[in-house]
């Protein structure tokens, strides 16, 4: 379905956020016969929907939001509203259209659209990717699941985009290159379970893309992707491995089948999954025609000036000599474990805790058995997340009230020059407004627990 499909039929966008608001604009502008918009939510009232938007697309809440739904031909799902939601069913079963402002822009656009989804580094996969084809002389809008809608992304002859998997869950068409960089069980409570979510985080590659690349390293993702193919009947084209076309080697090296290209410290972004988020960069730009040998001396120069995102390892300097890291993105065990790897060699204390989504931590005590840490568990999900690392030996494990509380305990348990990592394998909602809130809130807690010496230094 593509916008223009929209012309003379009665329209209901679900959501009256960033993602809602770019639909109404987006809709309007076809001519449906009615276009409402809906808020589910309870404080529905305090809403600021005016002027324009309300003229454009009146707001039903409340008792109004499902007779608003059900009677409409075509629901359109902003990302926030989960799959497993009662009325999501309820649509379903009366045979209302349901699709998504991603779905519906990428209908008109895939041919000339990177996207990119993940578990884990689907973020600084696809910045990559839009860095170093501009520096290939390719120039690129970059957007996606980083805040711009998909709806009020500007014309361009080239979009990289970062997909979450509730935008992928509604594509009906797949980009022209399709990238997946890591599949783990995430955001199972919003897709119904882990096969649910495989499936929707997958159905960027199920639409006949002309190119699809994978981290060739990840056994799981290999495996979920073994039978999918591209519009020529190809395989994924795996990166990052050992056996792979674009992969680093035991000399620092990235390589190019036999031609190293150069050093994988070239990418300043700490961590094993960023050096095979950069193949699978190079990877997707040698699909697309690129000349990776040629252009090696330019994707070097690209690569040593690439910014790290926010929010994802980021270091925060202190003048006590250890390092703070912010890494409030992580939200799952297995974010997390990548994050502790990147400080492997380092004393480290990492800071636990969030949103309880009831995931198994299993994983995360597997892959601390053997090294000497410290955890610090922070609520709500903290104390469980320590219960399962109980009797690890080399783990030493103390609770916190809050982030400030776990920052000023992290700065007494943690030797000289060591690293104090927030990586809360949990989200951030319930105690923190987003995950930014929770930034801010670590942010803070370091400078205001710094030694009166240290901040005068």
């Amino acid at each position: 379905m593509r916008l223009a499909d929209l012309r003379g039929r009665s329209v209901a966008v679900w959501g009256t956020g960033r993602e809602g608001r770019a639909a109404v604009t987006a809709i309007a502008a076809q001519g449906p016969s009615r276009l409402l918009a809906v808020d589910d939510s309870a404080n529905f009232l305090s809403v600021p929907w005016e002027g324009e938007l309300a003229e454009k697309a009146p707001l039903a809440g409340g008792d109004h939001a499902f007779p608003a739904l059900v009677s409409a031909d075509v629901v359109v799902r902003s990302p926030g509203v989960p799959q497993t939601h009662p009325w999501m069913v309820e649509l379903r079963s009366r045979g209302v259209t349901v699709t998504g402002g991603s779905a519906l822009w990428m209908a008109d656009h895939a041919r000339k659209t990177v996207g990119v989804t993940g578990s884990k580094g689907k973020s600084t996969t696809a910045a990559l990717i839009s860095h170093l084809l501009a520096a290939a002389g390719r120039p690129n809008v970059f957007g996606g699941n980083i805040g711009v809608p998909l709806l009020d992304l500007p014309d361009s002859d080239q979009y990289v985009l970062e997909l979450s998997s509730y935008q992928c869950s509604d594509l009906t068409d797949s980009p022209r290159v399709a990238v997946v960089t890591s599949l783990f069980p995430e955001h199972l409570d919003a897709h119904g379970g882990e096969r649910e979510y495989y499936r929707d985080k997958l159905n960027l590659l199920a639409h006949s893309p002309e190119l699809i690349v994978v981290n060739g390293a990840d056994e799981r993702l290999v495996t979920e992707t073994l039978a999918m193919r591209d519009v020529n009947n190809w395989p994924a084209i795996p990166a990052g491995s050992g056996d792979s076309r674009f992969r680093i080697e035991d000399d620092g090296l990235v390589y190019c089948s036999d031609d190293a290209l150069f050093p994988r410290d070239a990418l300043k972004l700490r961590g094993r999954h960023n050096g095979r988020n950069l193949c699978v960069a190079l990877a997707v730009l040698d699909g697309m025609g690129l000349d990776v040998l040629k252009l090696k001396d330019e994707l070097a120069a690209a690569v040593a000036t690439f910014q790290g995102l926010p929010h994802r390892l980021a270091e925060i300097e202190d003048p006590s000599g250890l390092t703070f890291v912010d890494d409030t993105l992580s939200t799952s065990p297995y974010s997390a474990m990548h994050a502790i790897d990147a400080y492997e060699g380092r004393p480290l204390t990492v800071l636990v805790g969030g949103t309880d989504r009831g995931l198994d931590y299993a994983p995360l005590r597997d892959h601390l058995k053997g090294r000497e840490i410290t955890v610090i568990g922070l609520p709500d999900s903290g104390p469980r997340i320590l219960a399962a690392l109980q009797d690890l030996a080399g783990v030493r494990t103390e609770s916190a009230e809050d982030l400030p509380a776990a920052v000023r305990l992290a700065r007494e348990l943690t030797p000289a020059r060591g690293v104090v990592l927030l990586s809360p394998a949990a989200p951030s909602y319930g105690r923190y407004r987003n995950f930014e809130h929770r930034s801010e809130v670590f942010a803070e807690a370091v400078r205001a627990s710094a030694q009166p010496a240290d901040r005068r230094a």
